[in-house]
């Protein structure tokens, strides 16, 4: 691939087909819904766990929390810009979400170095004591830096370092893909 070059790598039907894997994936792993609580790591980490709970409703026929985490506080890369490491969780309509003795599966639209979801744990255990804490992304790049592992991937893609992954969706973006691209220098 050369320099600044973009190629999809998954279309709105791949995109679709690899979250329906994960919702039932989660019903298959948790037998069932009850205790469950999903939350999306802002931004697209938000609607793709939306787009999840939507799936998992429509398979038990019954709705499943969800939430949505701001870590920006507890990123490694970003302290001491005056973000303060204080937890930042709602439900759908804002309001305080509690994970106190729950199965949490995290969301997130790429797994990369796993540092992004450090900081989301870190988070969800200043927010109470999770039964457990599971994670569900849509892609997993390689090339982690801590040892976290996803329960649920929606698609492995091998990358170099030098490429950089670019998702959008629909509710952000205006449209569903995803695009690896050759950074330039690399």
């Amino acid at each position: 691939m050369l320099a600044g070059e973009k190629r999809a790598i998954m279309d709105e039907t791949a995109i679709r087909r690899g979250l329906t894997r994960i919702a039932h994936e989660i019903v298959e792993k948790n037998k069932g819904i009850d205790g469950c609580v999903l939350v999306g790591i802002r931004t697209r980490g938000v609607y793709l766990a939306h787009r999840l709970a939507e799936q998992i409703r429509e398979i038990e026929g019954t709705p499943v929390i969800c939430g949505e985490l701001d870590i920006t506080g507890y990123r490694d890369d970003r302290r001491g810009e005056g973000g303060s490491a204080n937890a930042a969780m709602a439900d759908t309509s804002g309001q305080p979400l509690s994970i106190h003795d729950k199965r949490v599966i995290l969301i997130d639209d790429v797994l990369y170095t796993g540092r992004t979801i450090r900081a989301a744990m870190d988070a969800l255990m200043d927010l109470g004591r999770p039964q457990s804490i599971q994670l569900a992304v849509l892609l997993d790049r390689g090339h982690r830096e801590l040892p976290i592992r996803p329960d649920y991937v929606g698609k492995n893609v091998p990358t170099s370092k030098q490429e950089s992954i670019r998702v959008s969706l629909q509710e952000v973006d205006g449209e569903d893909n995803v695009t690896i691209t050759e950074q330039q220098g690399g």
